[in-house]
Formats: C-alpha cells, sequence, structure tokens
C-alpha cells in the first residue's frame, strides 16, 4: 500500500526543477528589495526585473571585471563586498568605493558603449547580481519613473566620488583620517568612547584615504600617542569623538 501510494504522489523531476527556480527568484527578489535603487517598485515588477538577473560568486581577491572590459549590466551585492578601484599609470590602486550588500554600482554603463571605467574584485568570498542590460534598457523604455531613480542613484555615487576628491586634493593624510573616523562616530559630538569595527584591512582602508600602509599605520600611533585612539585588532576606539571632530575643524582652519 505504502509503495502504491508513493508512486501515485511521486514528484516529477520537471516539478522539482520548477520549484527551484521559483526559490532562486525569489532570494533575487529579496536582493532587489534591499536595493535603494528599487525602492517602491511592485512585487510584480521584482519578479519581472529577476527574470534577467544572473547570480555570480566570486573567491576572495576574484575580479568581476576589469577596466575597459564590455558592460554586459549593472551589479547588486548579495553577499560579501566589491572593491571597485582604478589603477594610474604608475601601477598604483585608489579604491573609488567598497560596495557591500544591497549596494549597487556600474549603473552608468547602461548609458555607454565604452565598457567598465575600473576594475572590480572581490574583498571576501562574495556573490553578486547581474542586472543584464538588454533586459534592464527595455524595461526602463517602458518605465521612465525607474530610469529616475536610476540618476538619483548615480548622482549618489557622484558625491562620494567628489568627497573623495575633496579628501584626496585638500587635506592631509591626518585630516583625512581624522575626517573618516568623525564620519564613522555614532555620535560625532559625543564625550563618549566610540568604537568603529573595520570591514576593510588596514592597507584598503589606506589606500581609499589616499595613501599607502605605511604612512596610514605612522598616522595611527601619531593619534594613539596623542590619546585620541585606541587600535584593537580590527576595531578603533575614537575615545572622544568631539575632541577628535574639534582636531579636524581646526585643521581645516574652520
Amino acid at each position: 500500500m505504502d509503495c502504491l501510494f508513493l508512486a501515485r504522489h511521486q514528484v516529477e523531476p520537471s516539478d522539482v526543477t520548477e520549484e527551484i527556480s521559483q526559490f532562486k527568484k525569489f532570494a533575487i527578489a529579496t536582493t532587489l528589495r534591499s536595493c535603494q535603487l528599487f525602492t517602491g517598485l511592485s512585487p510584480e515588477d521584482f519578479q519581472n526585473i529577476a527574470g534577467f538577473v544572473a547570480v555570480k560568486s566570486l573567491a576572495k581577491g576574484e575580479y568581476l571585471f576589469r577596466e575597459g572590459d564590455p558592460s554586459h549590466g549593472f551589479y547588486i551585492v548579495q553577499k560579501g563586498a566589491i572593491n571597485v578601484h582604478r589603477v594610474n599609470a604608475s601601477g598604483k590602486e585608489q579604491i573609488i568605493h567598497v560596495f557591500r550588500a544591497g549596494e549597487s554600482f556600474a549603473e552608468a554603463t547602461l548609458a555607454s558603449d565604452k565598457g567598465y571605467p575600473g576594475d572590480a574584485r572581490a574583498v571576501s568570498a562574495s556573490t553578486v547580481l547581474l542586472v543584464q542590460k538588454t533586459g534592464f534598457l527595455a524595461l526602463l523604455r517602458r518605465r521612465p519613473d525607474l530610469a529616475l531613480r536610476m540618476l538619483g542613484s548615480m548622482s549618489a555615487h557622484l558625491r562620494v566620488l567628489v568627497g573623495q576628491l575633496d579628501d584626496l586634493t585638500l587635506k592631509d593624510i591626518e585630516t583625512r583620517l581624522a575626517n573618516w573616523l568623525v564620519k564613522h562616530c555614532p555620535n560625532p559630538a559625543s564625550n563618549q568612547p566610540a568604537r568603529i569595527e573595520l570591514s576593510l584591512t588596514k592597507r584598503m582602508l589606506a589606500a581609499e584615504l589616499g595613501t599607502v600602509s605605511e604612512t596610514f599605520s605612522r598616522t595611527l600611533a601619531k593619534f594613539r600617542e596623542q590619546k585620541l585612539i585606541k587600535v584593537e585588532g580590527k576595531t578603533i576606539i575614537v575615545l572622544s569623538p568631539m575632541q577628535l571632530g574639534a582636531m579636524l575643524r581646526k585643521n581645516l582652519g574652520e
């Protein structure tokens, strides 16, 4: 009787394949919902976009694309972190931004045939979603409201780049590091210690601040001597955000 029951209720392989496909689309749609770019879209919109999304897994240190590679679309980080950077003529790597879960990047390549403007490498084992160019452009033609969201997202990226350019051209490394620390304090006006957990290696943070590891380490040591910070492994403790902020304003001539 049991064998007969199982035979009658046997699951067809095609049914299993369909269930797996639906589960993957659900997981993709969940990641899309976490991306600011798609705020306010309907469940149907998410399902439509999920239909032309590809999932890619990367090992730590693996490149997602290189500068000049043809653009197949833009990316959203599902898990891990992606370091987008440029390499100058002398071979020095300058980090543009490190993108983390829920963040999108390379949207500007949708409107250009010049390829990706930088290199993208996994900081740790990561999973990204590729929103494929052909399908997404077809959607934008039907949904101009989404095109406006794209402009807003790219504008936010531009503000980050302008801020980094300001840091690199107008301030020394002590001021840049102080500025970075103050920005990452939950309450910059507080006199109470603030803990900042580093998600980047110190080498990567040094590159993001436009310096080398040795100079970065010397600056950290100087801040420790001045009783501005403590360092515990991958944690920097700002002993008084308010005091560090005062030093920053003095350095900026405010």
